[in-house]
């Protein structure tokens, strides 16, 4: 796991680590020291090194080597994400927030995620199914709520598994922020990794539990597309060209 750092940019250095963790082992599930390794590489990274201008509109008044324009933060008005990579076996990218806006509660079925919240502040809810059956897919169930409270910025990356680790979550906005996620495997609802919404019903009784039931995709939820203006990526399919 020798990394050149001085020779790559950042992104440059999480997307090798990313495609030697999932793309090389994708038979396994990552080990301990390889999520240690990402979750390094990604406590590491701020907002410039995906190309985004955390600061107010327009470019900084310093400009990166690779480009002269930034993603303003600023200037994001509504939920709106970046795609830096994605391959079959992991995605990479980026969801900026307008202050306030929210993204519902939502699962990630057999996946292991990365996030790393680059700048701002967020509430976060997540649960975690009590019992889980063969399938990755639910509708309704009994959850255990695993997390209620904000995230501020600097934080630690956050690191969720297909079976704890707060799976099913939501997020409210607080100010402008970003949050980069690393996804493995991806959203396929062609093999059965569909992204599926829920509303919690909390049980007075029992404290810390809710009842999740699978909802509709709400229609108020609207996420813009952006460009990436990060650091070109040198990725594997570059190599076989």
């Amino acid at each position: 796991m020798a990394m050149e750092a001085r020779s790559r940019t950042k992104v440059q250095m999480l997307y090798d680590a990313c495609d030697e963790v999932f793309s090389s082992h994708k038979e396994r599930l990552p080990t301990f020291q390889q999520i240690h390794w990402l979750k390094t590489l990604m406590d590491a990274m701020k907002a410039v090194d995906v190309g985004i201008d955390e600061s107010g509109p327009g470019s900084p008044s310093w400009s990166p080597d690779w480009t002269t324009e930034l993603v303003s933060s600023r200037e994001v008005s509504k939920i709106t994400y970046i795609h830096v990579h994605e391959c079959d076996e992991f995605s990479i990218g980026v969801f900026c927030f307008p202050a306030g806006a929210t993204f519902p509660l939502h699962d990630h079925p057999g996946m292991t995620v990365l996030s790393k919240l680059l700048y701002g502040s967020m509430y976060v809810k997540a649960y975690d199914w009590v019992k889980v059956g063969e399938s990755n897919a639910r509708t309704i169930g009994l959850a255990g709520r695993v997390m209620d409270g904000v995230l501020k910025s600097p934080c630690e990356t956050s690191v969720l598994f297909p079976r704890s680790g707060g799976n099913i979550h939501c997020f409210t906005a607080l100010t402008p922020c970003a949050m980069l996620d690393v996804l493995s495997p991806p959203y396929s609802e062609e093999l059965g990794r569909p992204s599926t919404y829920f509303l919690d019903f909390p049980i007075p009784s029992l404290p810390g539990y809710a009842v999740l039931r699978e909802r509709d995709l709400p229609e108020d939820l609207e996420v813009a597309g952006a460009p990436y203006l990060g650091p070109p990526i040198a990725t594997v399919e570059d190599d076989l060209c």
